[in-house]
């Protein structure tokens, strides 16, 4: 298989992680050309240090499960090819420049980039590393922003009563960021009992059974229908229900019968792609990504990495992280 990139006339070179069919993929050369960065403008170049696999939608795309009616809006900043494949996808790199501005030669930087050893992109794609960041957990910067545009959509306030249904990276950003809000009561729910303990290392008060009906915010981040009829029943009169998962070309089937009109419940949706309407006046993605990577100097987070695997391994591993990986959080590969 060879990509657009491939058949530049550069010489230089770099290896990606492609999908190349529904479960299968492969580590495969790319061209290293100036085409790559998509437009004009100062460049840099980038060794990658670290990226992180986004379980979620990683795995939608790595079954092929993307909806036709989503292939333009699901495309990743940096993505090379077509859905359903072959196709270059990812969106969560920390990488070292080599090359590129003098005030960012040799500076840690995150960059929403696909799993590739370097590359080249416009200047203004990276956001340097704040101080006290580690590289090891800037892979996170992507989750992160999903949490705070997912609270964001859901404005809670002072001494909010919260659940959050579905604890996934996101899940855990979410109702992590929600307990710090002063007065707050939050409840961290999953059926799987294994995550009691990243919870509880958080902080957080783990539950995987009924939990009070009178909550003034629930978000549903599990990405599974039967964890959204769960969120819905924990909703209080006039409450808010966020929808935070998103099921590719899944069918969900809502109930909206029961208790959903009698205590005037809103279900809103929330995706990372676009900002909170309220935000828009004051806010950017730029702002809203460096937001995320100095919330994530927090030393507690490490506890959403709950493996790694070289670049190299990527073939063989994928298909374990994203099938079998049940107790997987976010996964590290290392370059």
């Amino acid at each position: 298989m060879q990509s657009d990139a491939e058949s530049s006339n550069s010489s230089e070179r770099a290896r990606a992680w492609w999908v190349i069919g529904a479960g299968k993929g492969e580590i495969l050369e790319t061209c290293l050309a100036e085409s790559d960065a998509q437009q004009a403008g100062h460049l840099v170049t980038v060794e990658s240090l670290y990226s992180g696999i986004s379980r979620g939608t990683e795995s939608l795309v790595f079954h092929g499960r993307v909806p036709k009616t989503e292939h333009s809006r699901m495309r990743a900043p940096f993505q090379a090819g077509d859905f359903p494949w072959p196709v270059k996808y990812g969106y969560a790199n920390v990488g070292r420049v080599l090359d590129g501005p003098a005030e960012l030669l040799g500076k840690t930087v995150f960059c929403l980039y696909p799993h590739q050893d370097h590359y080249r992109v416009p200047a203004a794609a990276v956001t340097l590393l704040p101080e006290g960041l580690p590289p090891e957990r800037a892979i996170l910067a992507a989750n992160m922003e999903t949490a705070v545009n997912g609270l964001w959509d859901g404005a809670p306030a002072v001494g909010d009563r919260i659940a959050v249904v579905g604890l996934g990276v996101v899940g855990l950003l979410v109702a992590w960021l929600a307990s710090r809000i002063p007065g707050t009561r939050v409840t961290a729910i999953d059926t799987n009992p294994d995550r009691r303990a990243v919870a509880e290392s958080l902080g957080l008060t783990f539950s995987s059974g009924p939990a009070p009906d009178d909550h003034d915010l629930v978000i549903h981040a599990s990405g599974h229908p039967s964890g959204l009829e769960t969120a819905l029943g924990l909703a209080g009169q006039e409450a808010t229900i966020v929808e935070m998962s998103w099921y590719g070309d899944q069918p969900v089937s809502a109930p909206l019968g029961a208790a959903f009109h009698p205590r005037r419940l809103t279900l809103k949706s929330s995706q990372v792609g676009g900002l909170s309407p309220a935000r828009v006046p004051r806010w950017n993605y730029e702002k809203r990504l460096a937001l995320a990577l100095t919330l994530l100097r927090d030393d507690t987070l490490d506890a959403l990495i709950t493996g790694e695997c070289r670049f190299e391994e990527l073939p063989k591993a994928m298909p374990r992280i994203l099938i079998d990986g049940r107790d997987t959080l976010c996964h590290r590969i290392v370059y």
